[in-house]
């Protein structure tokens, strides 16, 4: 029996706060024109699944990427407990410090001894101001790619927001192509290939202008040290995967046109306070909208979400079907 609900892969998740602790936050986010309630920075696996439940979301994959190390260690333990009290509700995606490519390696090993493994691992694109692009990284890719590994990546949440509007809103699209460019242009994705890499929001700004890197990326004024030609660009990224929180209404139409419609999973960005439940419901009837206007099945980009995670499935398979689940 299959899934009758929808498995989002961008779920947010934090350890418990004091009153105190979440207005200070807060008044700090406010400062940076993010101007959030300390209310709405208090988190709960109860009020996930109390929203999932509402519009037929059968299972979240948890993801955290604070730092120093021992936060994002302890972000894993937390996550891991989540799970294994509702592993029918939540996975995880382990997060990677990737400032330090043994300390990734470390932290792979450690998950590893886990009954429950992780569904796959987090990154963010610039953590602890080393980007994903770093040479450095190549051990780590290349375990991960051993393994055939799912990573999620997540943009800078550290990054600044500029003309004085929050980092969330435009800043961080901007990061994603970057960063993902710099990959490209760095081999990772050509030495890689089995790696599963997922770019958040649609892949941010990178598929508005993936026509752009293609067309111009290979010109004699653009530093090419792999030697990349247009169609392997146009490869490499068709090959990305994408996630559609928070972006789905104008962003999955080219983000679909550059990776294709297999590689398009749900996620809702369920956890911060830059989302609300109107929002994420909003986002989420826009990707039925539009697999309605491309004449796909109901629930495609639902399956094919499932499909990259089977463990996550056949957990969720022991679940009761959700009334509000794929139509």
């Amino acid at each position: 029996m299959a899934p009758t609900g929808w498995l989002d892969v961008h779920t947010h998740f934090f350890p418990p706060l004091t009153d105190e602790q979440a207005e200070e936050m807060a008044q700090a986010l406010c400062k940076g024109n993010f101007m959030v309630s300390a209310a709405s920075l208090h988190w709960s696996a109860e009020r996930v699944i109390e929203h999932n439940d509402s519009v037929g979301v059968q299972m979240s994959l948890l993801s955290y990427l604070p730092y120093p190390h021992e936060k994002l260690r302890a972000a894993n333990d937390l996550g891991h407990n989540i799970v294994m009290k509702f592993p029918q509700r939540f996975g995880q995606l382990a997060a990677l410090p990737t400032d330090d490519a043994e300390a990734c390696l470390e932290e792979i090993r450690r998950v590893d001894q886990w009954d429950l493994r992780p569904d796959g691992f987090a990154a963010t694109t610039v953590y602890n101001e080393v980007p994903l692009s770093d040479p450095r990284l190549e051990r780590v890719w290349e375990i991960l790619n051993r393994r055939d590994a799912v990573v999620h990546i997540h943009p800078n949440a550290y990054v600044a927001g500029t003309y004085g509007k929050p980092s969330p809103l435009i800043d961080v699209a901007f990061d994603t192509a970057r960063v993902a460019t710099d990959m490209l242009y760095k081999g990772v994705f050509r030495r890689f290939p089995n790696i599963k890499f997922i770019f958040a929001h649609c892949g941010g700004a990178l598929p508005a202008l993936s026509g752009r890197i293609s067309l111009l990326g290979t010109e004699s004024w653009v530093p090419n040290p792999e030697k990349l030609t247009r169609e392997e660009i146009e490869k490499q990224l068709s090959s990305l995967y994408i996630d559609t929180a928070a972006t789905a209404k104008t962003g999955l139409a080219p983000a679909a046109n550059m990776v294709g419609i297999g590689h398009c999973l749900y996620g809702s960005d369920c956890g911060v306070p830059c989302s609300t439940s109107s929002t994420m419901n909003e986002n989420k009837e826009d990707v039925m909208a539009f697999e309605k206007l491309q004449g796909l099945p109901a629930g495609s980009i639902a399956k094919n979400t499932w499909d990259l995670f089977p463990d996550a499935a056949k957990r969720a398979d022991q679940s009761a079907p959700l009334s509000n689940g794929i139509h």
